[in-house]
């Protein structure tokens, strides 16, 4: 149990590098522009897509990060390839503060649920999902949108559709369902409001 929640602990701090990845995309944007920034996304995105060939193809272990990696990612992409996916196609198409938000969505809320689910869950609400987790995801997606989002009903919209996402899936990667399925929520309840 402990070995677990450390080794969890320690997935979580690298997906919290994130946010220097987005302090650099808004760098490259306010001074050279969307474009850039978005090109500087996808050449981090080549990069990691060339350490996965060379890991799942040529089977090179990666020094550090090898002992990260969970079971059911040994033989298929890390969850960073769809993170950075999912943040170039927010950005992308998503208003910038509902991009944003989406994206710390899914670096807090999913590091929260697996914290508070692996150390104080004990009820099951879908396959490996607890209460506690559903529960610790919703809040720290509510407290993300307001404080990225000014309108209610776009972080309730986004906070439920992380945080059900999040819970339903298991097999596809959270990485690039969560950002996509809120962001969208987000963008479509602004566009009717």
């Amino acid at each position: 149990m402990v070995w677990g929640l450390f080794h969890e602990i320690g997935r979580k701090i690298i997906h919290i590098t994130i946010l220097i990845v987005l302090i650099i995309y808004n760098f490259i944007q306010n001074s050279y522009g969307k474009q850039l920034a978005l090109l500087f996304l996808v050449a981090l995105l080549i990069l990691f897509l060339v350490l996965e060939y060379l890991r799942l193809e040529l089977g090179w272990k990666m020094p550090f990060f090898s002992q990260f990696i969970r079971p059911k990612e040994q033989h298929r992409m890390y969850g960073v390839i769809y993170f950075l996916s999912a943040a170039i196609i927010s950005l992308a198409v998503f208003d910038y503060n509902i991009a944003l938000a989406a994206l710390l969505m899914t670096t807090f809320g999913d590091m929260i649920a697996a914290l508070v689910g692996k150390r104080y869950g004990t009820t099951l609400i879908y396959r490996n999902k607890t209460w506690a987790g559903f529960i610790a995801e919703l809040a720290t997606n509510m407290i993300v949108g307001f404080i990225v989002l000014d309108n209610i009903y776009v972080i309730l919209g986004m906070a439920l559709s992380a945080t059900i996402v999040e819970t339903m899936a298991d097999e596809l990667d959270d990485n690039l369902l969560i950002p996509i399925f809120s962001g969208f929520a987000g963008q479509v309840i602004l566009f009717s409001l």
